[in-house]
């Protein structure tokens, strides 16, 4: 399989709009690597791991997440049909997210990247500091 560049007109790729339909959409791979690839949807997807939430529980679980990120994130990953959104009809109307089927096959995959990410810290810290030590 080859793996291409997003092409420099498809302005998906970036988040600056929607391509128009004479541009190329990005490469499969990248474009489906780059949402999972966000930190903070990462963050959000774990969060909801545990079961439906609305926004400003989520808002205090995400550490340093502001409110219009989230927002953000939110709907990006409803786009990608990574999480459901319900209006709860309430005065005023709460809104609860949750993870789809889809949601949830990502958080085996994302748990084994970030257990790797915590075992092998520890050496990315010290190979950095020798790369900075070493002037490059």
């Amino acid at each position: 399989m080859q793996v291409t560049a997003a092409p420099a007109g498809a302005a998906l790729a970036r988040g600056r709009g929607r391509p128009s339909a004479s541009e190329d959409l990005p490469c499969p791979i990248r474009d489906v690597l780059d949402r999972i690839g966000d930190a903070w949807s990462v963050l959000v997807i774990t969060t909801l791991e545990s079961g439906p939430c609305r926004f400003n529980q989520l808002r205090r679980d995400v550490d340093g997440i502001s409110q219009r990120m989230l927002t953000v994130t939110l709907r990006h990953l409803e786009r990608d049909g990574l999480v459901s959104r319900t209006v709860i009809p309430s005065t005023p109307p709460q809104v609860e997210y949750a993870l789809t089927d889809t949601g949830r096959s990502l958080c085996a995959p994302l748990k084994v990247l970030a257990d790797w990410a915590g075992s092998h810290q520890g050496v990315i810290r010290g190979a950095r500091r020798q790369y900075d030590r070493a002037g490059n």
